[in-house]
């Protein structure tokens, strides 16, 4: 890649759920692996704020806004540090092997409509959040989806009058 076209080894994984912890999977077009995954991107800027980079990449991947009614994204304040995968790493400058990442929540409304974007998945999914984290290609994605039902009530809890 040119100088200056570089990812930015910032990015955001965003697990898609229902109240009732439904997940939305995607599979990846870009391998021959049955490969599932909740939705992730990197940041377009380094000052881009992480809510902001989850908002465009899930309305990139799915369809879904953020904003729209009944929906919340939730920075989960947690994030993972990790190697990059040596298939994408020329995707990123030289010397560069070391991604952070972000991880976030975004609660949707049971029946919420998906549009894949083509170029980047095959097929969507939505299965219980057990089942989803069993289903992940990737150990970290997995591990957020299991931190979901804690998230969950919490957030719960704190929109209770």
């Amino acid at each position: 890649m040119p100088a200056g076209t570089w990812k930015i080894p910032q990015s955001v994984l965003v697990v898609v759920h229902t109240a009732q912890l439904d997940v939305l999977l995607l599979r990846r077009a870009d391998t021959a692996q049955d490969f599932w995954q909740s939705v992730t991107g990197s940041k377009d800027t380094l000052d881009e704020p992480w809510l902001d980079t989850a908002a465009r990449e899930v309305a990139e991947e799915t369809g879904i806004h953020a904003d729209a009614p009944g929906c919340r994204l939730v920075d989960w304040g947690l994030e993972n540090v990790y190697a990059i995968y040596p298939q994408w790493r020329h995707r990123y400058a030289p010397g560069v092997w070391q991604n952070t990442e972000r991880i976030l929540g975004l609660q949707v409304p049971p029946g919420t409509p998906v549009t894949l974007n083509p170029r980047e998945h095959t097929a969507y999914a939505w299965w219980g959040w057990r089942e989803a984290a069993e289903r992940c290609y990737s150990p970290s994605n997995a591990e957020a989806i299991r931190w979901l039902p804690r998230f969950a009530a919490a957030a719960a809890a704190h929109n209770r009058p």
